[in-house]
């Protein structure tokens, strides 16, 4: 159906100032055109896996930009091709999904949406409160303005419009429904984030692994019940569930090198009914963090290590020993190209200027799912992020002011003219790093 309005994106095209320098074209379609469309996303968030009208209203801006669009590609989400000659493969992705999460801004323009949540039932408030309303509306604008420029590049442009990275589902539904093999393995692969931790504005690239991989393990603990008086006549599970606790603290401290980054969390610990009862099992819920694939493998493996051998400690039976077992939710660690990473910053320093870039390591161990776009079989890739917000703010945090919000907070904001240009911005550089003629 979108192949009727292709005659309309040359009109709107031919109309849009693209001339002059990258930043005031930009500015120029941000003030025409995308921050009403910025506003549109921001009040209308959609859970993960229900983005059912962002992924509508994609498709047709997309298509209006002249793109070849399918929908429905791992459920909600979006490929849309722009072939330009000879030249190579390069995808960009955007994640569109929201958050169950009420909005509490304070802005003007705050979600009052509410959605149904796929996983519980219940009627949400709904809110982008990671920024993935800046991703869409750039890749949009990073889209008008290629398909502007074809007489500058060569290729094939790939924009994927990714659905549930807030669950990490929606990159590996697309990959399980065949996105190379129905448009093509990309040559490179690219994508970003805005940050509110980073000046508004500003391009901040990381070489090595600017996001964590994560896994989610669970550990079973078998025990024999018993009276809470007769402790002797059973095994008690909590009590080696808190051996266990402790035990993982070692594998970071003693187990890893310390320049190498990992987290063991216990973020939950489910035993017993009563007080004077000895449970028979006990539950532990763990988060696992790392930034290689290495360093995964040895945090795995202790905790299971670990897990059966207290077990063994605790005088449990072969056929009682603690079960760990590890989800599917698991992700790798996103790991930035080397190579790739400094000829875009070289790119970046060179026509957005040098102030710009910055390099600041992230902090944290946040994970993404873009690795599943990037590994088995492993593409060239770069992950970068934006800046959010105001220096003002970050100046009266430090002098002990209003801290400023973090992501996924109901306190959660940006500033849509710098974020989402710095992301049009960043993304046009990249592109025509890789793609020029």
């Amino acid at each position: 159906m979108f192949k009727r309005v292709v005659g309309l994106a040359a009109i709107l095209l031919s109309n849009t100032a693209f001339g002059g320098e990258l930043s005031d074209s930009v500015k120029v379609d941000y003030d025409g055109y995308l921050a009403g469309l910025f506003d549109h996303f921001h009040r209308n968030p959609e859970l993960s896996t229900v983005e059912n009208e962002t992924a509508r209203r994609m498709a047709l801006e997309l298509s209006l930009a002249g793109f070849d669009v399918t929908e429905g590609v791992g459920g909600t989400g979006v490929v849309a091709m722009l072939k330009n000659g000879d030249g190579p493969l390069v995808m960009m992705r955007a994640d569109m999904d929201g958050l169950p999460v009420e909005e509490k801004s304070g802005l003007e323009n705050a979600s009052r949406a509410q959605q149904k949540d796929p996983i519980t039932g219940n009627t949400v408030y709904t809110m982008h409160a990671c920024g993935h309303d800046v991703h869409i509306t750039s890749l949009v604008g990073t889209a008008r303005h290629m398909a502007a420029h074809k007489d500058e590049w060569k290729g094939t442009l790939m924009f994927v419009v990714q659905p549930a990275e807030e669950r990490v589902l929606g990159a590996r539904a697309m990959r399980d429904d065949d996105i190379w093999s129905r448009f093509g393995k990309p040559d490179y692969a690219l994508a970003f984030h805005v940050n509110s931790l980073d000046v508004a504005g500003k391009v901040n690239i990381t070489e090595g692994s600017p996001f964590a991989g994560a896994d989610t393990v669970d550990i079973i603990i078998h025990g024999v019940g018993a009276h809470g008086a007769h402790p002797y006549a059973g095994k008690d599970p909590i009590v080696l569930g808190s051996q266990i606790v402790l035990a993982l603290q070692t594998l970071v401290s003693r187990e890893l090198s310390p320049r190498a980054a990992g987290v063991v969390t216990v973020g939950s610990f489910h035993s017993g009914t009563k007080h004077n009862i000895i449970s028979d099992r006990a539950h532990l819920q763990l988060t696992v963090r790392n930034t290689s694939l290495e360093t995964r493998q040895i945090l795995l493996d202790g905790i299971k290590r670990i897990a059966e051998n207290m077990g063994r400690v605790a005088g449990l039976p072969e056929d009682k020993l603690p079960e760990v077992i590890v989800s599917n939710e698991s992700v790798p660690p996103t790991i930035n190209n080397r190579g790739l990473t400094l000829r875009l910053k070289a790119a970046w320093n060179d026509e957005l200027g040098a102030e710009r870039v910055v390099f600041n390591p992230t902090k944290g161990m946040g994970a993404e799912d873009f690795p599943f776009f990037t590994t088995d079989p492993d593409i060239v890739s770069v992950y970068w992020q934006v800046g959010g917000t105001a220096q003002e703010d970050f100046d009266r945090q430090a002098a002990g002011g209003e801290p400023v919000p973090s992501h996924h907070s109901p306190l959660f904001k940006v500033l849509p003219e710098p974020s989402v240009t710095a992301g049009v911005e960043s993304t046009v550089v990249a592109l025509m790093a890789l793609m020029s003629m």
